[in-house]
């Protein structure tokens, strides 16, 4: 007998329709002789569904004669992978012996995997499978119930969460009305936990001015490096950043859950992400979990971090080929990775910040400890940071260690909550002077173009800036970014045109830029 069950694969933070198609014919005394051949492109974790369904079958209590089966995972051509496929193999062969109905009182996409004891475990990509299951007309969504607050976030489809097999069974039945659908009340949720956060700027003493460069970083969406001494508070500053960021949005948020939950990174109970991500991997990380891939495809940090933070502590200690690959990502906000058997696109849209040692003894600048390093010695540390990846960093800005009579200070810093409804604000003018340019939602993504009409200088402004540059040696990339940087400045007061102050404010934060620095 033919039996057919609805499931799904992720592809990349997409689902694609999985038909579970089970025949069965007589086979030996028993279902321990039971034969399986699945065919459809299984990986090694599909093909070893066969021992878990037997021992979840069986500690079940479900009763089955020997049989001979043929699993197809259609369509045949896209390669299946993953634990998931468990559970609607398991009830396509109930299905096909008459256990569960040949008509269900709903149509359901199942998804699963089945421990040995008949119980059900999480799988990864919940929620785009259960985006795709409303979006072709399924009644219902069965899944483990450490994923049900993954999947509810979907409206209009109903998603029931199960614990083990029996469950299942009487569910698609009808036998069991215990089993409710789990219904969240997405928005509200979403706008209750949105701007909570554990870090705040408030716990930050000093270090005025770095938290100004945090501030403009934030407003525009620029990118930012920190240069300073160990303990000067490089990594206790980039953590606080996505407290001060825009809050997300209910598309952004969504976007991001996907992300998390095809990686796996969805806490059990989980709705949707309400903060926006920091990621920080070690320096040892390597190519393929920084942009993503693998034998079986994964998101890697970058994909992670969309919509959030990218944070690289120690920046020169990490392979320069690793850093090569974040250059063409930061210029797309998006990673396509393309290997012999898949292509896949990810979607990486962060803010990537880093942080580095002035030179390899720690202290160059320092205003007590000496530095030990020879000016060779030091700009070798530095070029260890290609160029033009250097390029792709806004803010360059230099930190020094605080004095006792600043550490000492018990008196709160300014709060994230007020630095961020100034960001908020200057984002605001920015939505409204790139809406009729799509994919331009910052000044950090301003064209050549863009840039022409909205951060052009007055005349004798200008003649200024060109003094500056020429009299501090500054590179030729930092025009640019020293413009970009400018206009955000002007946004953060309301200004319609960027004035002297903005310029010579931007011009500080290209401290590497400088033929001197080092010397």
């Amino acid at each position: 007998m033919l039996a057919k069950i609805s499931s799904a694969t992720v592809d990349g933070i997409n689902a694609i329709p999985v038909t579970i198609e089970v025949d069965i014919t007589p086979g030996g005394k028993d279902v321990q002789n039971m034969r399986m051949v699945i065919v459809g492109l299984p990986d090694n974790s599909v093909k070893e569904s066969y021992s878990r369904i037997i021992a979840a079958l069986t500690n079940s209590g479900i009763t089955l004669p020997s049989l001979n089966v043929t699993v197809n995972l259609a369509p045949g051509d896209i390669r299946k992978e993953g634990t998931g496929f468990d559970l609607p193999i398991a009830a396509g062969i109930l299905k096909a012996n008459g256990i569960i109905t040949q008509q269900p009182q709903e149509n359901f996409m199942v998804l699963g995997e089945l421990s040995l004891d008949g119980s059900l475990q999480p799988i990864r990509g919940a929620l785009p499978i259960a985006i795709k299951a409303r979006e072709l007309g399924f009644d219902g969504l069965i899944v483990p119930e450490q994923n049900v607050r993954e999947a509810a976030v979907v409206n209009r489809l109903k998603v029931y969460g199960a614990q083990n097999l029996k469950q299942v069974v009487d569910l698609i039945n009808g036998w069991d009305n215990k089993i409710e659908p789990t219904i969240i009340d997405t928005r509200a949720e979403f706008f209750a936990h949105q701007n909570e956060y554990e870090l705040d700027f408030a716990d930050v003493k000093g270090q005025e001015s770095v938290k100004r460069a945090f501030e403009i970083a934030a407003a525009g969406g620029h990118n930012l490096i920190m240069v300073g001494p160990p303990g000067a508070g490089k990594s206790m500053m980039a953590r606080r950043l996505p407290s001060i960021l825009p809050p997300l949005s209910l598309s952004e948020s969504l976007e991001t859950t996907q992300i998390h939950s095809v990686a796996g990174q969805l806490k059990g109970g989980t709705g949707l992400i309400t903060e926006r991500p920091f990621r920080s991997p070690h320096h040892t990380v390597s190519q393929v979990a920084l942009v993503g891939g693998g034998a079986n495809p994964m998101p890697g940090e970058i994909s992670l971090a969309h919509n959030g933070v990218l944070f690289l502590d120690e920046l020169p200690e990490f392979p320069r080929a690793s850093l090569e690959v974040l250059r063409q990502p930061l210029e797309d906000r998006k990673i396509t990775v393309t290997r012999a058997k898949y292509s896949i696109e990810y979607p990486c849209n962060f803010m990537f910040v880093a942080s580095m040692n002035p030179c390899p003894c720690g202290y160059y600048n320092h205003p007590t400890k000496p530095c030990q390093c020879t000016p060779g010695q030091i700009h070798k540390y530095l070029n260890k940071i290609s160029g033009p990846l250097l390029d792709r960093i806004d803010i360059q800005i230099e930190i020094a260690p605080l004095s006792f009579d600043e550490l000492s200070r018990t008196q709160p810093g300014e709060s994230s909550a007020a630095i961020r409804k100034r960001v908020i604000a200057a984002r605001q003018i920015q939505e409204e002077r790139y809406r009729e340019h799509p994919g331009i939602h910052c000044n950090a993504q301003m064209t050549s173009a863009l840039m022409r009409q909205y951060a052009t200088p007055a005349p004798e402004d200008l003649a200024m800036l060109r003094e500056v540059i020429n009299r501090l040696k500054l590179s030729a990339r930092a025009y640019d970014r020293i413009l970009r940087l400018a206009r955000t400045i002007a946004d953060l007061e309301a200004s319609p045109t960027i004035q002297t102050h903005h310029l010579a404010e931007a011009v500080g934060y290209r401290n590497l830029d400088r033929e001197s620095w080092g010397e």
